[in-house]
């Protein structure tokens, strides 16, 4: 907390690291849908069947459902989106209930990082987090006491 009580917010990051092996399985039409669960479509066409591209979006989405501090939950694949920003870089994406968990967990703009080299994939995933915390207790003023009432005795 800083000097008048405030919480501050606090780094948060997930990594993930995925092996182009597991990829390549997955983009063999004999594996059936299981990408087509994982990647929303404009994602698909992204990657356009390139297991690097495709392994760098999966360890993403990790990473990212890692910041959200909801671990034991189904990662919510299709609602973490992976897409590319004008020069190449990642660019995030939330909806439904991504969106809901980045909100529940106080997160800020989440920054990304992708890298794939000797048949893995890498990804870095960066957010400044504040706090939930309920609203403040509004305190009520007690009104005075009133004096006790005056019975003729002596002081």
């Amino acid at each position: 907390m800083n000097p008048v009580g405030h919480h501050l917010p606090a780094p948060r990051i997930g990594v993930d690291l995925v092996p182009l092996s597991r990829i390549a399985e997955l983009l063999d039409p004999a594996s059936g849908p299981a990408i087509d669960r994982m990647l929303t479509e404009e994602e698909r066409e992204l990657c356009a069947g390139d297991a690097a591209g495709t392994a760098g979006r999966l360890a993403a989405k990790e990473a990212v459902f890692k910041l959200f501090g909801s671990a034991g939950a189904p990662l919510p694949w299709r609602s973490i989106e992976i897409l590319r920003a004008p020069g190449g870089r990642p660019l995030l994406r939330l909806t439904g209930r991504a969106a809901r968990l980045a909100e529940e967990a106080g997160l800020g703009p989440v920054d990304i990082s992708i890298s794939h080299d000797g048949g893995w994939a890498v990804a870095v995933a960066a957010a400044l987090a504040t706090p939930h915390t309920p609203p403040a207790l509004t305190a009520v003023p007690t009104p005075p006491l009133a004096p006790p009432p005056d019975r003729g005795e002596a002081p």
